[in-house]
């Protein structure tokens, strides 16, 4: 008898994925990229070659190769230094009010306006709220000051009006203030840019949601608890991870602009910090040394909370 055999047939080969048909295919997207990945190569990464300096006691007008390396010598008088947690204190105080009040006031600025039916009236409150974004901080700064001053203040005017207070408060000479001030200020700026991204994200949600809603007799408060802001979930998230990871990179030019010597202890920023103590006084070494420190703590919150959300809401930017 002869023996059966079965003769398997072999399956399908996988094609073999390569870059270069892909690139050749998406040429003129390729092409596209290159001036954003020049500019951030050149201004973003090319830049950290200065970090070098950190580690020399840096002399201008002196090559690379006469620096005097001295290894952590300043991240060790950066750290021995009481004026450098009070300025660590002072940015987290104020990175943290920022972020709960610029993130939570411009989502409801947005369902808000999502839900005028006036056209009109929700175009002119739209433009009013973000034009503000535009004032540069030196003319903002000159604004909120003379708002809160003792002399025909605004605010002081009003509260006296009111019989608030009997004598005008000095709001830029008290301490205590300070950072309610900075985040007032900073959401009365801010609030109306922000809450563009937020009103786009809305305008991508399908409105057969909304009608079916409407059908099963769901109140407009109902709506936007479990239509507006579920819809919105990803970008509230990834914004908010963003965030994060700036918590401690807040710039120096609010506090720069409002404070003085009465509200030095609670005015002066990292930043702030880097720029009197460091290029202020020469020490290009000690400054970059604060920078560096800012950029790796923003760095490990950033993953930090990319990882968090990535596990809870399953969203994430990495």
């Amino acid at each position: 008898m002869k023996a059966i055999t079965t003769k398997v047939q072999p399956g399908p080969k996988k094609p073999k994925s390569s870059f270069w048909p892909t690139f050749l295919q998406q040429k003129y997207l390729y092409m596209m990229a290159i001036p954003f990945v020049l500019w951030a190569f050149v201004f973003s990464y090319l830049p950290l070659w200065g970090w070098t300096m950190a580690f020399q006691k840096y002399k201008p007008g002196k090559s690379f190769f006469e620096q005097k390396w001295v290894g952590f010598q300043y991240f060790r008088e950066l750290f021995q230094d009481e004026q450098f947690f009070n300025a660590l204190r002072n940015t987290l105080a104020m990175s943290i009010m920022g972020l709960l009040a610029g993130f939570i006031i411009p989502i409801i600025f947005a369902v808000l306006l999502n839900e005028l039916r006036l056209q009109v009236l929700k175009r002119f409150v739209q433009t009013v709220s973000y034009l503000p974004h535009f004032v540069s901080w030196v003319v903002a700064a000159g604004i909120i000051t003379k708002m809160l001053s003792t002399d025909n203040g605004a605010v002081n005017d009003l509260l006296l009006s009111l019989h608030i207070i009997s004598e005008p408060i000095q709001f830029m000479a008290k301490g205590h203030l300070f950072w309610g001030i900075v985040t007032a200020s900073d959401v009365w700026k801010e609030t109306g840019w922000n809450t563009i991204i937020y009103l786009a994200a809305i305008s991508g949600i399908g409105p057969e949601l909304y009608e079916a809603a409407k059908v099963d007799g769901a109140s407009r408060l109902q709506q936007v608890r479990n239509i507006t802001l579920p819809g919105i979930r990803t970008t509230v998230v990834i914004l908010l991870i963003m965030s994060i990871g700036h918590l401690i990179s807040i710039g120096f030019e609010k506090q720069f602009l409002l404070g003085n010597n009465l509200v030095r202890d609670y005015s002066q920023t990292l930043d702030l910090y880097a720029l009197n103590y460091g290029l202020g006084m020469g020490r290009f070494s000690f400054g970059t040394a604060i920078n560096i420190f800012n950029s790796v703590v923003s760095v490990i919150l950033l993953f930090v909370a990319n990882g968090i959300f990535k596990k809870i809401t399953k969203e994430s930017i990495i």
